[in-house]
């Protein structure tokens, strides 16, 4: 409290780009990433919001050179996770004034190339979505650890319906049991650690995590490779995404998915001397996303929070 108002504030630094590259590493060749990072400090400088005094202010160029320092130590190849654990636990353990720490990561999906059948060495190409985290620690050790996806393109040609919905005087939509769907997935998911001493002493692979959650997320959209799965719609297969992640995988304590419906919409042409509607065969598209459906849910464990 200050004259009367209540403050709540954090400072950070943003688009932090630092790239790591570990050299030779044992069976693989080079590995590198490249991670955009986020950091906000809680921290106590109240006097540099009402009386202009910056005593208590880490500057924020700082943070970024804290970034690429913390990154230079780390020899052994590691998660962005368990990078933005380090980051945190260094600046609410540096700093006396500091709280609590959130980093924030999007890793760009540099993935290695094949040649002729072989992994390159030292070669890279650029994926498409990518792999996310957000972490909170606080001065006292209490930890939140949460992944995800942005940008997971998924589409199926058919094995799509959507029938018995509210129908009212504003609907125009039909009804169908054969369309196509697609959607580009953000997910996120939260890992049951709640204190810094409860991430496992042998070190938790989170990557190998990362890319298990993205293929049960595909797989369960999917179906199977010659019959598929029949979707009813985009919720029915929303939920079946969040609990196959939830059924696979313990450690994991809730799903958040959000699935924007990307529509494609069957082309008809009509002109001056063919006045009837020439219907194409479920073969002739046009591919639209402005406006979309937008479907979005938590599924959790029960006594967890997201």
């Amino acid at each position: 409290m200050a004259e009367g108002f209540k403050i709540e504030q954090n400072h950070g630094k943003s688009r932090v780009r630092v790239t790591r590259v570990w050299r030779s590493v044992a069976g693989s060749g080079d590995l590198i990433v490249e991670w955009n990072v986020g950091v906000s400090l809680f921290s106590d400088c109240l006097p540099a919001y009402v009386s202009a005094d910056n005593s208590a202010i880490v500057a924020t160029d700082s943070m970024k050179n804290t970034v690429y320092a913390k990154a230079k130590e780390c020899t052994e190849v590691m998660s962005m996770e368990t990078f933005a654990v380090l980051l945190g636990r260094h600046f609410t353990s540096y700093y006396p004034q500091v709280t609590a720490a959130v980093i924030h990561i999007v890793e760009k999906p540099w993935e290695r190339v094949a040649v002729d059948g072989q992994p390159h060495s030292h070669g890279f190409k650029l994926g498409s979505e990518k792999h996310t985290t957000e972490v909170r620690v606080e001065k006292c050790g209490t930890l939140s650890v949460t992944s995800g996806i942005e940008g997971l393109a998924l589409l199926k040609t058919t094995q799509s319906g959507f029938e018995g919905f509210v129908r009212d005087h504003f609907t125009l939509l039909p009804e169908t049991r054969e369309r196509m769907v697609a959607t580009k997935v953000t997910a996120a998911w939260r890992y049951p650690f709640a204190h810094v001493s409860d991430i496992p002493a042998k070190p938790f692979c989170f990557t190998q995590r990362y890319l298990d959650v993205k293929k049960v997320l595909a797989d369960t959209f999917f179906g199977s490779p010659l019959e598929g799965v029949y979707s009813p719609s985009v919720q029915n297969t929303l939920y079946l995404m969040a609990k196959a992640v939830l059924n696979r995988f313990p450690d994991i304590a809730s799903v958040k998915l959000r699935m924007p419906n990307l529509h494609f919409l069957p082309v008809n042409l009509s002109s001056k001397d063919n006045p009837n509607m020439v219907k194409f065969a479920d073969d002739v598209y046009m591919p639209t996303d402005e406006p979309h459906g937008t479907i979005e849910a938590t599924v959790s464990r029960a006594m967890s929070r997201m």
